[in-house]
């Protein structure tokens, strides 16, 4: 199957799974659930809208830039009634300076629509958090490649030539990590998300040596 190749890039970016109330972290890698959300922006659907053509796709991410982990807090306030009133901190976790190499894989219509909607998207796009908006560009295309391998062979999106890049697949093999990460519903009062199994590895990226006489350019 063809995979459709993006690029997840942004001064600040968090891909919550399971953090509530307080204390919001991120995974180290973007989510599904947050990468569907986004295809779901792009296209105009609702939050009540069916996602099962979206999340029926396969995920995998590359990390070209891993980014660093930074806390920001947040004062909020809880009014009971008129009179009583209270303020608690929040603690929110963000990647900073992260560069992600995102690959979903299935039907190849499929793909060429969400390549136009996330060229011209219908609502705002963000990584994870409304307060994170992507840098340009996002879509880099589709190859006619399965996942993982197209996850392999890309060229990294740092520019740095000899780099160890982690990547973490969806994967039906039993045995693997999982993450609650899968989204069934975005509907606001009842949000669902389901289970997918994990595989990470890493990639050793050693671009091919080009034989170059600079000499040869005077002659």
């Amino acid at each position: 199957m063809p995979t459709l190749l993006l690029r997840l890039a942004a001064p600040l970016q968090s891909w919550g799974s399971s953090s509530k109330f307080e204390i919001r972290t991120t995974e180290k890698m973007p989510t599904k659930s947050g990468v569907v959300g986004m295809l779901a922006a792009a296209l105009g659907r609702r939050r009540d809208s069916d996602l099962t053509d979206l999340s029926g796709l396969k995920f995998g991410v590359r990390a070209d830039r891993e980014g660093e982990d930074i806390t920001d807090f947040h004062m909020a306030r809880l009014v009971k009634d008129s009179s009583v009133k209270s303020s608690y901190v929040t603690y929110r976790h963000y990647l900073s300076d992260a560069v992600f190499l995102a690959g979903l894989s299935g039907d190849g219509e499929v793909l060429k629509i969400l390549e136009a909607a996330l060229q011209k998207p219908k609502f705002p796009l963000f990584l994870g958090r409304r307060s994170c908006p992507p840098t340009l560009p996002i879509v880099i295309g589709i190859r006619d490649l399965p996942l993982e391998r197209a996850l392999r062979e890309e060229p990294p999106l740092d520019g740095k030539q000899k780099i160890r890049l982690r990547v973490q697949i969806e994967t039906d093999d039993s045995g693997m990590g999982m993450l609650q990460d899968v989204p069934v519903s975005f509907n606001p009062g009842r949000r669902v998300y389901g289970y997918r199994r994990l595989r990470e590895f890493f990639v050793e990226w050693k671009p091919e040596e080009t034989e170059h006489d600079a000499m040869s350019e005077l002659g």
